[in-house]
């Protein structure tokens, strides 16, 4: 499946990126006419392919390329889909190589339909809780969660988010929990959800199938029974349901099997809107025309839409976020400007959610905040740093993702993101959250891989996103993970947590209020699991402040002939925090840099690289490198004059704490929606303190 390398393909389109200058210099070209389409798509599929991206600079450039990145990256490479042939201009004009590693996605569909047929057609009732044997339709969704309520009354409630989509739909949640209709009782919540993204379909499938799989377990499962004594799930398996709609639609009409092998004739030339990724909302401010979203003339649908998953308003409007909307990931006029993600903000802003997945399609990835890298210069002029949590939230991920094989680390570590549902909830409210990047390969795989992927395969059978999702929840129950309030108060009285602040954007904030309440029982003590008073984003900081004088430091000079690699050693002799390698020359030409440990038995190991294009000067940066010989490997791959110098050095680095305010909730007693006491409350994470009604109890006795 892999064409051209990354070199070949490269130096073969760059006589004709004179074609997209005005694209790479000024922006995306209007979108083109369904004729135009027609013709530009006779020589040209839409295809995923691997683009080179060594360095962090790297993956900036790419993302200001605005073409339709993928959450499939790692620390030299990121995934993008090319809709049609200006898009492989574009990168070819920018300097850009990759690999193809799916030519033909319009006849990947195909093949994936077909797969798809031959799978429900062998199989009665699959290993999945709901036994299921196909990808669910939006109707499919509404029609189990609905059956999902009416088979377990008391345990099983559905109920529909306030904001109806921009093309009128209403979003549906499920919650699950004992005595689910009893009014809130102060027990913590755990929120799931899929489908931000429209063509990432495990990520519903994932979200609705652990809501059938708590509900089976109920009663004859201990783990699952307790857990849904002790907490209220809610799921809500499609957030984006106008898109999700025309990517599932389109995505069944992908046939490209001949009428004589029993065609029916719906075949289309294009993936349509199957691999669509955003919303419908086709102009700011405006509601589509009757099926123009259905009809949107960019490839694939990726360019009309807000990106969901930045425009939420934690640090919106930051790095990895367009500002531009016909690019992938535009984040919207403004912070929360779109329904959808109103939706999930009072979802969240009116429950004390101490846990919370995202589930995203694909790079098996266990992802988590901060979006950007912490030595980035946040709003406030210092940087970001790592988040105060990161310890414990690091522990959780990494259990996760022992469970499914995936890679558990910082959202960051792919490309830099701003305004997505993380950046916005844990840095609200302090509730953990994390994205799952669900499957190796590709948005909407045959449905066995679904199956796979939720169950666990291989040494991993028996796990999977199922007990990395249950681990989840176990941790959202968990009072050490977030804090408790406790005391007594009137039975019957309405007990109210709330906080108003501002969130911080990328140039300004947003308000933001959190509003919860909870009825106290017949007995007047209460028990309220909630989230830390103070906010993720105002608590203090560690930021990592690097020496300006190196413990250690060795310069190289050298000259490196076409296809001839030079190398010099440099001994890590010594604890240190970083090692730097900074390869620099004096014409504009391109060499390349790689870094390599030795072994004990004499083999190499490499441990970093940097190979930016013509031009770029190279740098590997290390954390904490370990004692031994260093190979630092230079490689000319296109100096018309190859003498370079080489500088290694070694740095210690110190923390620094900065910021740091305290906040409080405000509690209220209320009857009857009376105010009758209002303390302050502070409690920390892990913390579990005593709130005084005396004065409620007082009121209420003489009321």
């Amino acid at each position: 499946m892999v064409g051209a390398s990354r070199r070949s393909r490269r130096r073969r389109l760059i006589a004709c990126a004179v074609v997209v200058t005005a694209v790479v210099a000024g922006g995306w070209p209007a979108p083109a006419s369904p004729a135009s389409d027609a013709v530009a798509m006779e020589g040209f599929r839409p295809q995923l392919v691997t683009v080179s991206t060594p360095t962090r600079a790297d993956k900036d450039r790419l993302v200001a390329l605005g073409l339709d990145l993928t959450e499939h990256a790692g620390h030299d490479y990121v995934e993008v889909v090319l809709h049609r042939a200006a898009d492989e201009l574009a990168l070819a004009g920018a300097g850009f190589d990759w690999q193809v590693r799916i030519p033909d996605l319009v006849q990947r569909e195909s093949d994936v339909n077909a797969a798809n047929r031959a799978y429900a057609a062998s199989t009665a009732v699959s290993p999945l809780p709901s036994g299921r044997d196909s990808y669910r339709s939006l109707a499919g969704y509404h029609a189990d969660m609905d059956r999902l309520a009416a088979e377990h009354p008391g345990l099983v409630r559905t109920f529909a988010l306030p904001r109806k989509s921009i093309e009128g739909k209403t979003v549906y949640a499920v919650e699950i929990a004992h005595d689910v209709d009893a009014p809130e009782d102060g027990r913590p919540v755990f929120l799931m959800m899929g489908l931000h993204h429209a063509r990432e379909w495990p990520s519903g499938e994932h979200a609705i199938e652990f809501a059938f799989d708590l509900v089976r377990g109920y009663g004859s499962d201990d783990r699952i029974t307790s857990l849904l004594k002790k907490a209220r799930v809610i799921v809500v398996p499609v957030v984006n349901v106008d898109g999700f709609e025309k990517s599932f639609n389109d995505g069944q009409l992908v046939d490209l099997r001949g009428i004589d092998e029993g065609g029916t004739g719906s075949i289309l030339a294009t993936p349509g809107n199957a691999y669509k990724r955003k919303n419908c909302r086709m102009a700011d401010g405006l509601a589509p025309f009757a099926n123009e979203c259905a009809l949107a003339s960019s490839p694939g649908g990726f360019g009309a839409g807000v990106d969901l998953n930045r425009n939420y308003g934690g640090f919106w409007g930051g790095p990895g976020a367009a500002a531009e909307p016909v690019q992938a990931t535009y984040r919207g006029a403004a912070p929360f400007s779109e329904p959808e993600t109103q939706n999930i903000r009072e979802l969240i802003s009116g429950r004390q959610v101490t846990g919370l997945i995202t589930n995203h399609t694909f790079s098996n990835l266990v992802l988590r905040p901060n979006g950007v890298a912490p030595d980035t210069t946040g709003p406030d002029g210092l940087p970001l740093g790592d988040p105060p949590d990161e310890a414990a939230m690091k522990e959780l991920g990494d259990r996760m993702a022992a469970q499914n094989g995936y890679t558990s680390q910082h959202s960051w570590q792919l490309y830099d993101t701003t305004g997505t549902t993380e950046d916005w909830s844990y840095n609200a409210t302090g509730g953990y959250g994390y994205t799952f990047e669900i499957g190796p390969d590709e948005f909407h795989p045959p449905f066995p891989e679904v199956v796979d992927e939720y169950l666990g395969a291989g040494e991993y059978a028996g796990k999977g996103n199922r007990e990395a999702f249950l681990l989840a929840l176990e941790n959202a129950v968990d009072p050490a993970a977030h804090s408790v309030i406790t005391g007594k108060a009137p039975a019957g009285a309405t007990l109210r947590l709330k906080k108003t602040f501002a969130t911080p954007t990328w140039s300004g904030a947003v308000a933001d209020t959190l509003d919860t309440t909870m009825t106290v029982g017949a007995s007047g003590g209460y028990t309220w699991h909630v989230n830390p008073s103070t906010r993720p984003v105002v608590k203090a900081r560690q930021i990592r402040v690097v020496g300006s004088e190196p413990l250690k430091r060795q310069t190289y000079t050298g000259t490196t002939l076409p296809a001839q690699p030079m190398e010099r050693e440099f001994t890590v002799d010594r604890a240190a925090d970083l090692l730097e390698v900074r390869l620099d020359w004096p014409t504009p030409d391109d060499l390349d840099l790689y870094v390599l440990r030795k072994n004990a038995d004499g083999t190499l190991t490499e441990v970093g690289r940097s190979t930016g294009s013509v031009g770029e000067k190279e740098r590997v940066l290390l954390d904490s490198p370990a004692l031994g010989d260093y190979v630092l490997r230079v490689e000319n791959w296109a100096s018309a004059t190859p003498s370079w110098e080489l500088t290694a050095s070694l740095y210690d680095a110190t923390t620094e704490e900065v910021g740091g305010l305290v906040e409080n909730w405000t509690l209220s007693c209320e009857r009857n929606g009376k105010v009758l006491q209002q303390v302050p409350v502070v409690v920390d994470r892990g913390q579990r303190v005593k709130a005084d009604l005396k004065t409620c109890a007082q009121k209420w006795s003489q009321s």
